[in-house]
């Protein structure tokens, strides 16, 4: 048995929307302290305005990385808490070169199995 038929093949990706978002907010926070909504922005413009995430979807996630730890965030006026800015920690750090590092194989496995998906059917 080859090592593609070994494998268990959920079509068409073996990765979810929140692994995506995920892998944005780290990214983008690598390179910067964002607050959620420019998080969003910086997203949807990656992609070109196609899709973007939900606030519904950003700021659960964001609360959620900065328990484990992966993120830090402050109220940029502690009194009104209306902006919370996030920074990357060093922990985040290392789990986001982790992440990319197991997830690009899996996204360009996506790419190639819609890519001809499309092509075997719709040309």
């Amino acid at each position: 048995m080859s090592n593609g038929q070994a494998r268990n093949r959920q079509l068409p990706s073996k990765f979810n929307t929140t692994t995506i978002v995920k892998l944005f907010i780290l990214h983008f926070l690598n390179n910067k302290n964002c607050y959620g909504n420019e998080l969003i922005d910086l997203i949807e413009n990656s992609l070109n305005y196609i899709w973007k995430p939900s606030p519904g979807m950003i700021y659960p996630l964001l609360r959620d990385m900065e328990e484990n730890l992966l993120i830090e965030g402050w109220w940029e006026e502690p009194d009104k808490k209306t902006k919370r800015i996030y920074r990357i920690t060093d922990n985040g750090k290392k789990h986001y070169e982790i992440i990319k590092n197991i997830n690009k194989p899996l996204i360009e496995e996506s790419m190639y199995i819609l890519k001809y998906t499309l092509k075997t059917i719709y040309e």
